[in-house]
């Protein structure tokens, strides 16, 4: 059985993504903002970010401090191989889902 990502998971993958190797939580979850309207909470977006590692689909390392006095490193992820076949396979099975659905408007 193939595993299903969420909707979430699927959203900070797509962000991670988009954002290449840089990618760390602060912009991933402007990048949900700006492209999808969603706005998620700093909380969901790290819970997110780590289960995603943890599973395979993203890996971290910290970036240098940051310029001004006192700058600290960011956590930045990248998208593992993993992690790209998980979400073709959601957009693959999304897609033979849709397959056939009409939705005539207001009503279900």
């Amino acid at each position: 059985m193939t595993q299903v990502l969420g909707e979430l998971e699927q959203m900070v993958l797509l962000a991670v993504a988009r954002l290449g190797d840089d990618a760390y939580a602060v912009s991933v979850r402007d990048e949900i903002h700006a492209q999808a309207g969603v706005d998620l909470s700093r909380g969901a977006i790290y819970v997110t970010l780590d289960r995603l590692e943890d599973k395979g689909y993203l890996r971290s390392r910290f970036s240098e401090p940051t310029r001004e006095r006192g700058g600290k490193a960011r956590r930045c992820f990248r998208l593992e191989p993993e992690g790209a076949a998980a979400l073709r396979a959601s957009q693959r099975a999304l897609a033979r889902l849709w397959q056939g659905v009409r939705l005539a408007a207001g009503r279900p």
